[in-house]
Formats: structure tokens, sequence, C-alpha cells
């Protein structure tokens, strides 16, 4: 499991978007208990924050210290550093388990392993993510041009993932049908740039060429976007049953 998060931790909790209630409101119609939750590779604990208004405890993990230090506090939370591969909790304790943008940075066979022996009976697996943000079609030209010829050859080979929606991952679960979903947002500029400034391609070449990548395309971005304007994630969503 990588870890390409820990150096900018703060501005990872403050740009990255949430998920739609919409998915959560997938999730609780298909489980079948709400005692307790794994989120694996919880990050700044964004998902955990939302499982813990409907589940007893949340237990989330996560490789990196200074997410967890950034992580949104709650009773129903238990943070703990543990990797995604080997964990230490029981067998068959979780009614869920949860991974929200992260699952593409695992060794697969070992945590499937890892979750099979801690769901219980009938438990629900989750794998979550979100695709490259949409806005209009002056944003898009931009945002394609920034994202696959500037910062391309940057990004880690796990993120083919995201970009093939998870369908390449292997899914040894009775699988769910899930919903499409889209995440629609009003952001303005500030936020958009701080947001395409947590990317992990874009901190590989910030370390390549020594500067700072999004000031290539940002005149472009401000001149497409506006001072503020409206953009939209795809969400990815697989679901199923142990």
């Amino acid at each position: 499991m990588k870890d390409n998060f820990s150096g900018h931790s703060s501005d990872y909790a403050k740009f990255r978007p949430e998920y739609p209630a919409e998915v959560y409101t997938f999730l609780k119609e298909k489980l079948l208990g709400f005692d307790c939750a794994w989120d694996c590779g919880t990050g700044n604990g964004q998902v955990a924050s939302r499982l813990a208004d409907f589940f007893n405890l949340v237990e989330a993990t996560d490789i990196s210290q200074p997410q967890l230090k950034n992580a949104i506090q709650k009773n129903a939370i238990h943070y703990s550093l543990q990797p995604a591969e080997k964990v230490n909790f029981p067998d068959a304790v979780f009614d869920l388990v949860i991974c929200g943008q992260s699952v593409h940075w695992f060794d697969f066979a070992a945590f499937f392993s890892e979750a099979t022996r801690c769901l219980k009976k009938g438990g629900l697996l989750a794998l979550m993510g979100y695709g490259l943000i949409r806005g209009n079609q002056a944003f898009n030209q931009v945002m394609d041009h920034f994202y696959n010829n500037i910062i391309g050859p940057y990004w880690d080979p796990e993120r083919r993932h995201l970009d093939n929606e998870y369908q390449d991952i292997p899914f040894p679960f009775e699988e769910i049908p899930a919903p499409k979903l889209d995440l629609s947002l009003k952001w303005d500029i500030t936020h958009l740039l701080g947001y395409l400034r947590t990317w992990s391609a874009v901190k590989h070449y910030e370390k390549a060429h020594g500067k700072d990548p999004v000031q290539i395309v940002e005149k472009d971005l401000i001149n497409s976007f506006g001072n503020s304007g409206s953009v939209k994630f795809p969400i990815i969503l697989r679901a199923g049953r142990a």
C-alpha cells in the first residue's frame, strides 16, 4: 500500500470532495446490521464521519499518521494506524467494510482476504471513488489536457483502476447492482486550484521539476471556470456481500 498523501494531509482534508448522501442511502438499504464498520484507508475520516451517524462503532484505519492527525473526530470513530492488508481486528466482526478512494492502492489479494475474514456472514463490502472532475466544455478541454498531457506521465500506475471505474479490480464477492451517481458542487476558483494541488501526480511532477504544474494551466482554468462554477464528479461504486 502506497502513501502519497502524508505530506499534504491538511490540504487533503480541506479540498477533497465528500460523497453524496445517495451513496449512504444505498448502503443503509443493503446492510443487515449497524453495529460495527471498518473504513479502510480512511484518510482524513470523511467516510468514517458519515458512517458514525448510523453505526455504533466505526474502526477507521490508514497508514498515514499525518492523515489520521487531521481526521474528523466523533465519539463513534476509533482511528488506528494499520495497513489494509493486515489488521488486528477479530474474525466476523464487521457489518460493513468500505474503501473510499483508496482500494486501488492496496494489494488486492491480501486486502480481500482480510475483508472476508473480518466481515460477518452477509456483511457488505463497498468500494467507492470518484472520477475526473467535469465542468463546462471549455473547462473540460483544459482539464483533459492537464490530466493527460502535462501530468499524465506522473500518475502512479494504480490510477488506471479509477479511470476504469474499478471494473478491472478482482471482486471475489456476490456483487450487488449499484446506482449510477454524480456529485455536483459549486466551487470557487481557489477551491478548485487547491483541490488540483492535492493530486498525487501533481506532487510527483513538483518533485521531478521543482515547480507547480497547476501554474501552467492556471490562467486557462480561470478563463474557462471563472471566479466560481459548477463541477461534477462521477461516483464509482461497487458493492458485494460476503
